[in-house]
């Protein structure tokens, strides 16, 4: 990569993101040769500012980091690395080393909205007691849910047929929060979702459909 700045100790902060739900995962620290290693390996290599040494993500612990796309900053001076992340990423057992809110709360940063509804459809089915119509479908189980599905899923097709872009997308709203519930009655996190559609890009949607023996009906990402 042309036109970095690196400090004055030769080092470039890199903001780690993960590819699928977008969370920041952590930050560390790049030299040249580590950056040097990290393109030609794709793995992620940092260099350790407290040891003195250079450190490949997972080289211990097993939770590797394989880089996707590395992106410099307007200034030149930080780098943005996607990755796909094995494992937790930090060191504490966390998903994210940004497990800690301004007001104290723990969790993983939040990554796309899809991720955030997720967490909010999960701590629904967890609360015992729970009133609220998210935990209504939910235990209505499939049958329910199902048939709510099935409902959103004409209504958004009625207005992506003949209604205004508004109706497009709160119908298509309505869907993906339905949907998030049935994940969440299934036990199937989202990331799965975003996992099966990225290994889809790249390969054409008639290509996908014939390795999985699927004939006409669904297209995979490969066809947009």
């Amino acid at each position: 990569m042309n036109g970095l700045r690196f400090d004055a100790a030769g080092l470039i902060p890199v903001v780690v993101q993960d590819v699928l739900s977008g969370r920041v995962l952590m930050v560390a620290w790049m030299n040249e040769e580590a950056l040097a290693r990290t393109l030609e390996s794709r793995d992620l290599w940092y260099w350790s500012r407290s040891r003195g040494a250079y450190w490949r993500k997972g080289e211990t612990s097993g939770h590797t980091q394989r880089l996707v796309e590395l992106r410099a900053d307007c200034d030149g001076d930080t780098l943005l690395a996607s990755v796909e992340q094995t494992g937790p990423a930090c060191h504490t057992g966390e998903r994210s080393c940004f497990f800690t809110g301004s007001a104290g709360e723990a969790g993983p940063p939040p990554g796309s909205m899809l991720d955030r509804l997720e967490d909010v459809v999960v701590a629904r089915k967890a609360a015992s007691g729970e009133r609220s119509y998210t935990r209504k479908l939910l235990d209505g189980g499939a049958p329910r849910i199902n048939a709510k599905l099935m409902e959103e899923a004409g209504e958004l097709a009625a207005a992506i047929d003949a209604e205004t872009d508004d109706r497009v997308v709160s119908e298509a709203a309505d869907l993906c929060f339905h949907l998030m519930v049935g994940l969440a009655h299934r036990g199937v996190a989202v990331e799965r979702v975003f996992a099966e559609l990225s290994r889809r890009f790249g390969t054409s949607g008639l290509v996908e459909k014939a390795s999985r023996g699927v004939t006409g009906g669904k297209a995979g990402a490969g066809d947009a």
